[in-house]
């Protein structure tokens, strides 16, 4: 039928007479009430009347409430009586009951007002009914009230939504009938207040969803074990089916004993194993509660856990490095096999003791505090610490170091942390990083600080502004000499000699180190005064100079030391103020050895004036600016030219002549010695052979070779070509060479005699000369050092070890030479000796080609 509205249905209009606020009905809070109307009482009994038939067919609430009514009156003939008894029930009813008539209310009971919110039947008389009810609700309300069509039919229970004065929602079941009020009609309608039982529903379907997804297996069983519920979880874990279990007792279903009771009597939780369906082993937590029907089971299968609790356990047990759990109450909890070894106690003895019982040291061997340990302090900040380096003293007396990670871990409902340290045994490793650290800051051979070391303690002490330091720069004279002749064996032992020497002779603060071959240094700051820093140097060198003996050979050593004095305020960093000390010792060597000197600033300008001249020098070796000139080499017993030594000359357009000594100096310090070598021998050679064919004189050539020159891979080649050029063979060419620097170029010695080339040995007696050393190598002639032949006649010294040179010499059929010849007396002496051939200015000076001659005959001796 058409959907209708309630203000069109024939129920004339509401009572006027309507109960006030002072009304004192049931609805209005009184106990009783007095009806005042007969008419209004008979409304209700004819209702009641008219329903009376429905009472026994129907289960409602509503109904059902309607025949109790209905019993009332046949019980009682007194209808005020009976009015009151039923008004009564109806407003302790737990039903909401509502009258409306042409749509307006007409009559509520208490429970209809508790649903809608109201305080006092007032605030709903007269209301529409439509102002009640939720608009999802109207169209349904209507449809229902429209499909009521004779007084009595009733329409079936159906949830609805009130809408309560306040503007909430509350869902009710209702039933509406079609009666009369006051003689027309009305409809009454019974309400059941749903909201606890949503609730309950909620509820239980939560529960059911809970237990439906949890990833526990949930068994329900009966009083004697009987399965009657089993979730998909209790599927997935046992691997049987829903229908496979029910009613099947639960120890057969889980493959193992399982009494219900048993577990609720041991505490409601057990451990166990049980078995699935294809016979594999759980590891299973069983919790189990009593219910009012039996018992629910919680099996929550720890398989995993325990396999990876097991799997951890055997990692945590083999790992090298230690691992402790500290509890929260401080109590060690666990500790592995690593842990007791490191700490060299007994295996488990760990377990249960204080954390503060443990004795730890920091790295400068202080205890470490109670609240400083590992664990006091993960648990204050609750932070990670990672690379703490601490000591640990065992009982055996090792200490060993240790290299902690603490972290925090917290269990649920723990308010206190507990605390995962691990550590790993660094006391090797820190050892190999501190004999490193040693080796790169210390000199191998002394075990003196080196050069790395002794800048840093430098640029420290410079740094303080309240001391003076001194930086004493030492280096050995003539060093080169022992090494070269008596072997680096020896000469290695002689450094460490001099190292232990210096460490007992400088003072306990004083910085002792050796900067690489025989170069020493000490820098002390005791000393203010320039005189207490000279009675040190003095105290040095004679310490340095006392004898000493390197097997069975007696050895004496002097030393040169250059001294730099750094005030408080010097600007000068640690770097110039060593190569100051080094610009100081090499002008000390200009005095003789066994000398110091302090530096001055001239020193620096001296070698700013050095590096400009090598600059020069290189220069005009691009611009062949570089001269060769020739000095003659006279036989003295005919006076014949037997050689000419090729020497280079420069004309330095500011100092004027560059002596060819100190030419070679520069050059070498510079590398261009090897350049300049080359071009010499070239240009002799050719020169020199050109001279012989136009005067028809045989002489040698001679040209010196460098300790570079003889390094060089490609000399040989260099030689045999430059030779080629020039139309000479081999034995024209006489390579002169440094007596100290023939024993390292041995091999470059030999490979040039096998080429038929001469070999002479160059200021000879300037080293450790010795006949060994004669004998060992291939030569031809030996030069006499121009210091020897200096000191002849004027030196009683000199006459015997010019004679010695000679006397060794010839023994082994090699020619001597003479260098330096300045004087008559010189040359006197020599011919008493016995000296086969001699150069200097008094033979003839260097010069060019030109002024070369076969014969000089002034230094025949006169019989």
């Amino acid at each position: 039928m058409d959907q209708m509205d309630p203000d069109d249905l024939d129920g004339g209009t509401p009572d006027t007479h309507r109960p006030s606020d002072q009304d004192s009905s049931p609805a209005n809070g009184a106990a009783t009430r007095t009806v005042g109307k007969p008419d209004r009482h008979a409304s209700l009994v004819r209702l009641l009347t008219e329903l009376s038939a429905e009472r026994d067919q129907r289960g409602e609430p509503a109904l059902a409430f309607l025949g109790q009514g209905y019993r009332l009156l046949e019980q009682n003939s007194d209808g005020g009586t009976l009015g009151t008894q039923y008004l009564t029930m109806v407003e302790a009813s737990p039903y909401g009951i509502c009258v409306h008539q042409r749509g307006k209310v007409v009559f509520v009971n208490s429970a209809t007002m508790r649903f809608v919110g109201a305080r006092v039947s007032t605030e709903i008389i007269g209301m529409h009914i439509t102002d009640l009810v939720d608009a999802g609700s109207q169209d349904a309300l209507l449809a229902r009230i429209g499909s009521l069509a004779s007084p009595g039919s009733f329409s079936e229970p159906t949830e609805m939504t009130l809408r309560t004065l306040q503007g909430r929602s509350v869902t009710v079941e209702s039933q509406a009938v079609l009666t009369t009020w006051e003689g027309k009609p009305a409809y009454q309608v019974i309400m059941r207040d749903l909201t606890t039982q949503k609730a309950a529903e909620a509820g239980l379907r939560f529960q059911a969803a809970l237990v439906g997804h949890a990833s526990d297996a949930i068994i329900a069983t009966s009083p004697d074990g009987l399965v009657t519920s089993w979730n998909p979880a209790a599927e997935a874990v046992y691997g049987h089916e829903l229908d496979q279990v029910i009613g099947v007792p639960v120890a057969e279903v889980v493959g193992a004993p399982m009494s219900p009771r048993e577990v609720v009597a041991a505490g409601g939780v057990v451990q166990a194993t049980h078995y699935s369906a294809d016979g594999t082993a759980l590891a299973v937590r069983v919790s189990a509660a009593e219910m009012f029907d039996g018992y629910v089971l919680l099996c929550a299968d720890e398989t995993a856990q325990r396999r990876a609790e097991a799997e951890f356990a055997t990692v945590v047990e083999t790992l090298d490095e230690g691992v402790l759990l500290v509890g929260p109450g401080g109590r060690i909890e666990l500790a592995n096999s690593a842990a007791h070894r490191i700490a060299g106690v007994p295996a488990g003895s760990l377990v249960g003791l204080e954390s503060r019982t443990l004795r730890l040291h920091d790295e400068y061997g202080v205890p470490v505090p109670v609240d400083d340990l590992p664990s006091a302090r993960v648990r204050r900040s609750g932070k990670v610490e990672t690379g703490r380096v601490v000591q640990v003293r065992r009982r055996d007396g090792a200490h060993r170091w240790l290299s902690l990670t603490s972290g925090p871990l917290m269990a649920p409902g723990q308010s206190v942390p507990s605390v995962l340290t691990s550590f790993a045994d660094i006391t090797e490793r820190r050892a190999i990083s501190e004999r490193l650290a040693y080796e790169a800051t210390h000199d191998p051979l002394t075990r003196l600080a080196n050069r790395t070391l002794a800048l840093n303690h430098l640029r420290r002490t410079i740094a303080d502004p309240a001391r003076t330091t001194t930086v004493m720069f030492i280096d050995l004279d003539k060093f080169k000499i022992i090494n070269d002749s008596l072997g680096h064996t020896v000469g290695d032992q002689v450094l460490r000699i001099v190292g232990d020497r210096l460490r007992a002779a400088a003072g306990p603060s004083d910085l002792v180190g050796r900067l690489g071959g025989d170069e020493f240094l000490v820098i002390t700051t005791g000393y203010a005064e320039a005189a207490e820093v000279r009675a040190l140097a003095d105290h040095l060198q004679r310490r340095l100079a006392e004898s000493l003996t390197v097997h069975g050979r007696e050895l004496h050593i002097n030393t040169s030391i250059g001294i730099v004095i750094a005030e408080p305020g010097d600007t000068r960093s640690a770097d110039e103020l060593l190569e100051d000390a080094d610009l100081a010792m090499y002008q000390a060597k200009t005095f003789g050895p066994g000398r110091y000197a302090f530096y001055a600033p001239i020193m620096r300008k001296r070698v700013q004036d050095r590096f400009a001249l090598e600059q020069d020098l290189r220069n005009a070796v691009a611009e062949g600016l570089v001269e060769t000139v020739y000095q003659p080499v006279v036989d003295l017993r005919t006076g014949d030219m037997v050689a000419v030594k090729a020497k280079s000359c420069w004309d330095h357009p500011v100092r004027g002549p560059i002596d060819p000594a100190e030419l070679a100096e520069i050059a070498d310090d510079d590398d261009l010695l090897t350049v300049i070598g080359a071009e010499v021998l070239a240009k002799a050679a050719c020169e020199i052979s050109r001279w012989r064919a136009d005067h028809g004189v045989h002489c040698n050539v001679n040209v010196s070779l460098s300790v570079r020159q003889l390094g060089d891979p490609t000399l040989l080649q260099v030689v045999q070509a430059i030779l080629e050029d020039a139309g000479l063979v081999p034995q024209d060419l006489s390579l002169d060479v440094d007596e100290t620097a023939l024993k390292d170029a041995a091999d470059a010695v030999d490979a040039l005699r096998k080429t038929g080339v001469r070999v002479t040995a160059e200021r000879f007696g300037a080293g450790y000369s010795s006949l060994a050393q004669l004998c060992r190598l291939d030569l031809n002639v030996i030069e006499i050092d121009r210091s020897f032949v200096a000191d002849l006649g004027r030196s009683s010294d000199a006459e015997p070890i010019v004679a010695g040179i000679m006397a060794m010499a010839h023994a082994v059929d090699l020619v001597v030479v003479a260098e330096g010849v300045e004087t008559a007396r010189q040359l006197e002496v020599l011919h008493e000796l016995g000296c086969d051939w001699a150069k200097g200015p008094l033979v003839a000076p260097p010069g060019p080609v030109k002024d070369l001659k076969s014969a000089y005959t002034h230094v025949v001796r006169r019989m």
